[in-house]
């Protein structure tokens, strides 16, 4: 809103530097965390008073987790509103990959605010139907992903590769709508631990971030060899609001946490990290960059698979960060060593940008 107002005034004075992107971002990042520490206290209450009981807490998890029971959830609206309103505040509103992000923000958050109500109005882990859920966020990201791909073109790029490997066609809609609902639910998945996803999400929307940048440049992509994707540098503001609003939730969810962000947020998060990366043609190096994520999700499917096959568990627990803390890590261990794989694991992803 800011930059269309300051371009219909013709950027008069200081009102120029709405004119760069990096200006635009770096406001985005301070109004997202001001808007989360402000409203953040009183957010935070109004959901104890409203929920009452709090999240459920897994029976037949690790026995420090019943401390929890109380702790209020969907604390992942906070990490919503502050967003929505950064971006609202300092995109372009002309950006079709913006919109098609919040979108899809928007709309995996919806989702997980349902589920999340669900288990909070019935006191159990049901939530909505898996079926259910998995055709709406379908539905969602595939808009999305045909709303990009009208602008973006649907040529597959893989990392380490110079130049677009081949062009899938329609066919991207289906591929790009797979990479946003499978990245939700794995990021869904990781959050069982106070801190353990947001950060981790920080790190990978500042790599994407870089990404993003580069890839909108006219000069830096074709330089570097990466898919020159004009206009999606407007991610930049999405993102780094997403950084802002992250640290102001996680200053509510630091140890011991006064909120959880329930599936509200981590759907929603994983979401839009998985719909940048589809903007950006760079759905491998998400696979890389958030490899911790995909261990997370990995952990769950191989468990599953084999204990319905052979009756045996590969893991004591899945996800994999509870089998950790079955085998005796506490939980600021498990986390803070989770971090630093993700932090090791954004750079390797970084990597890609030059090594073509």
């Amino acid at each position: 809103m800011l930059y269309l107002i300051a371009e219909y005034l013709g950027f008069p004075g200081l009102l120029n530097l709405i004119r760069y992107i990096s200006f635009r971002a770096g406001a985005a990042t301070a109004t997202a965390l001001a808007i989360g520490l402000l409203i953040g206290p009183w957010f935070i209450n109004y959901l104890r008073v409203r929920q009452g009981k709090g999240q459920p807490i897994r029976a037949d998890g690790p026995q420090t987790h019943l401390a929890k029971r109380g702790t209020p959830t969907m604390g992942g609206l906070l990490i919503l509103v502050s967003v929505t309103i950064s971006c609202l505040l300092w995109m372009d509103l002309q950006s079709p990959y913006v919109w098609a992000c919040l979108l899809v923000t928007a709309g995996f958050g919806a989702i997980g605010f349902m589920d999340d109500y669900d288990k909070v109005k019935k006191a159990h882990h049901a939530g909505i139907p898996g079926k259910v859920r998995l055709l709406l966020e379908f539905l969602i990201a595939g808009f999305a992903t045909w709303l990009m791909v009208r602008v973006s073109g649907t040529n597959l790029y893989l990392p380490f590769v110079q130049g677009p490997v081949m062009d899938l066609g329609w066919f991207y809609v289906i591929f790009g709508a797979f990479v946003i609902v499978a990245f939700g639910n794995a990021v869904n998945l990781t959050d069982g631990l106070d801190g353990l996803a947001t950060m981790p999400v920080v790190i990978a929307a500042l790599a994407f971030t870089l990404i993003v940048y580069l890839c909108g440049d006219a000069r830096f992509a074709p330089y570097l060899g990466i898919p020159h994707v004009k206009g999606v540098g407007d991610l930049t503001v999405l993102l780094l609001a997403t950084v802002g609003a992250c640290l102001a939730f996680l200053w509510f969810n630091a140890p011991p946490a006064a909120v959880f962000m329930g599936d509200t947020g981590s759907l929603a998060l994983g979401g839009a990290l998985g719909a940048v990366a589809v903007a950006a043609h760079h759905e491998f190096v998400l696979a890389l960059i958030g490899g911790l994520f995909v261990a997370e999700a990995l952990s769950v499917i191989v468990q599953v698979a084999v204990y319905k096959r052979t009756g045996r568990r590969v893991f004591l627990m899945a996800p994999i960060h509870h089998h950790f803390e079955h085998k005796g890590w506490s939980e600021p261990t498990v986390v803070i060593r989770f971090w630093i794989v993700a932090f090791v694991l954004a750079l390797a992803g970084l990597s890609t940008l030059k090594l073509r």
